[in-house]
C-alpha cells in the first residue's frame, strides 16, 4: 500500500514583529457616586469618546485598517457588558468589518487588553489594534452581581480577607511592618503634590478627552479635568483620617485610590505598519509578565511579575529609568520600592503623581500608566527603558517593560537608564 501523501507545508511562519504604542488617551477621571460628574453618563459612552478621540487625532489611520478592538471592564454588566469592545467599536464609528471583544483581569484589564492585542500584532495576526478599558464604579460597584463559589473560603483556598481589597492592603502592612502609616501618608501627600505640579506645568492635560456630562441639578456640562485630586493635602491631614478596614489600622481614604469612573484607549501597531502610515511611535514593547500571589496580599503582585519579566528579558532593575506604578494603595507601591532598593521619593517613580491623586477606575488604569510613560519618554531621550506595573485583585501582578524610541544613547541625569 502506498504511503499517504505528505500534506503540503504551511507558509513559512513570520518572525516576531516589533510592537509599538502609538498614543493613548483617557477621559478625565470622576468620583463614583450620585454626586460624581459622570453620574448621568453611560459607561460605554466614556470609552466611545476615547476611541473617537484617537481616530480624530490620527487621520492618517484609515479606520478600516484597525484589525481589533479590545476593551476591558471589571464588572461586565449593564452598560459595561454586551461584549463592550465590539459595541464600543460600532458606536465609535469604526467600520462594521472591525471586530472587538471584552476582557477582564480586574485592575489590569486595560493592561491585559494591550498585552493580548500586542501578542497578536507580534505574531502577525493583526497590524493595528485599539486597546483600553472602562470602569463606571458609580453605576457598577466592584463585585456587583458576582456569586463567589463558597468553597473558595470554606476549603480555605484563600483567607476571607482576600475578597476585600482594603483588607488585603492591611495584610500587606502586617507582612512588612517597616512600611509604616507615616511612610504611606508621606507617599500619598507627595503623589498629590506631584500630580498638581504636573497639571500646572501642562504635563497632564494633553491626553485628556473632554466628555459631555448631564446632571439633574446642573444640566449639561463638560468634563475637562480629573475630579478626585485633593491639591494641598498634607501629612498632618492624612494622619487624622479614619481607618475603615480595621480599628487602629493604616489604610485610609487618603493613602489609597478612591472609587472612580473613567475610560482609556490606545492605538498599538506593528512598527513597520506604523511607519508606513506615518503614525507616531510613542514607545516600543520589550516584554510583559503576569504572576500570581497569595490573594490575601495581592498588593505584592508587582514584585514577582517584575522579577519574572527581568529573567525573560535579561534586564534588571538598574536598566529602568522611569517607573509608572499604579497606586491602588501606597503600601503596595512601597513594598515594590523596598524590594528593589528604591527610595520612597525617587524622582523616577510616578513623577507626575498617581492614582492616589487622579483616581483608579479599575480596568482602565493600565493604559493611563502607559500613556504617561510614553509622554515622559518624549521628554527624556536619556532614558532607554521604562516600566509600568500594577497589583491585581484576587492575587496577581502585571508588569510591562517599554523602550524609548527617542533614546539617544547618553545618560543625561543620575540614575537614568
Amino acid at each position: 500500500m502506498a504511503a499517504p501523501a505528505t500534506p503540503p507545508l504551511a507558509p513559512t511562519a513570520r518572525g516576531v514583529r516589533n510592537v509599538v504604542f502609538v498614543e493613548g488617551v483617557r477621559t478625565p477621571f470622576g468620583k463614583a457616586g450620585d454626586k460624581g460628574m459622570y453620574a448621568g453618563t453611560r459607561a460605554d459612552d466614556l470609552v466611545v469618546n476615547a476611541i473617537r478621540e484617537l481616530l480624530r487625532r490620527h487621520p492618517e489611520l484609515p479606520p478600516e485598517r484597525v484589525d481589533e478592538v479590545a476593551i476591558a471592564a471589571t464588572t461586565q454588566i449593564g452598560d459595561q457588558g454586551l461584549t463592550i469592545g465590539r459595541t464600543a467599536a460600532l458606536l465609535a464609528g469604526l467600520p462594521k468589518s472591525v471586530p472587538g471583544f471584552a476582557i477582564d483581569r480586574m485592575c489590569a484589564g486595560a493592561m491585559t487588553a494591550v498585552t493580548t492585542t500586542a501578542s497578536g500584532i507580534g505574531f502577525g495576526a493583526y497590524d493595528i489594534a485599539i486597546a483600553g478599558g472602562v470602569e463606571h464604579m458609580g453605576r457598577h460597584p466592584m463585585g456587583e452581581g458576582v456569586d463567589p463559589n463558597p468553597r473558595i473560603v470554606a476549603d480555605k483556598l484563600v483567607d476571607p480577607t482576600a475578597l476585600v481589597m482594603g483588607q488585603t492592603a492591611e495584610n500587606l502592612h502586617d507582612r512588612f511592618p517597616e512600611i509604616t502609616k507615616e511612610r504611606t501618608d508621606a507617599f500619598a501627600a507627595r503623589s498629590q503634590e506631584r500630580y498638581a505640579e504636573a497639571v500646572k506645568t501642562g504635563k497632564i492635560g494633553p491626553e485628556l478627552v473632554p466628555v459631555a456630562t448631564k446632571s439633574k441639578e446642573l444640566g449639561w456640562g463638560l468634563a475637562t479635568e480629573d475630579e478626585p485630586p485633593r491639591p494641598g493635602t498634607t501629612v498632618e491631614q492624612l494622619a487624622k483620617l479614619k481607618t475603615p478596614f480595621r480599628p487602629h489600622g493604616r489604610i485610609t481614604a487618603g493613602n489609597a485610590a478612591g472609587l472612580n469612573d473613567g475610560a482609556t484607549a490606545a492605538i498599538l501597531a506593528d512598527e513597520d505598519t506604523a511607519r508606513e502610515l506615518g503614525l507616531p511611535i510613542g514607545m516600543r514593547l520589550v516584554g510583559y509578565s503576569f504572576a500570581g500571589v497569595e490573594p490575601e496580599v495581592m498588593g505584592i503582585g508587582p514584585v514577582p511579575a517584575t522579577e519574572k519579566l527581568f529573567k525573560r528579558t535579561g534586564l534588571s532593575i538598574d536598566d529602568i529609568g522611569l517607573f509608572e506604578i499604579n497606586e491602588a494603595f501606597a503600601v503596595q507601591v512601597l513594598a515594590f520600592l523596598d524590594h528593589f532598593g528604591i527610595a520612597d521619593d525617587d524622582p523616577r517613580v510616578n513623577q507626575w503623581g498617581g492614582a492616589i491623586a487622579c483616581g483608579h477606575p479599575l480596568a482602565s488604569s493600565g493604559v493611563r500608566l502607559m500613556t504617561q510613560l510614553a509622554r515622559q519618554f518624549a521628554e527624556r531621550p536619556d532614558v532607554r527603558y521604562g516600566l509600568t506595573t500594577m497589583c491585581i485583585g484576587i492575587g496577581m501582578g502585571g508588569t510591562v517593560i517599554w523602550e524609548n524610541p527617542a533614546y539617544n544613547g547618553f545618560e543625561g541625569s543620575e540614575g537614568a537608564k
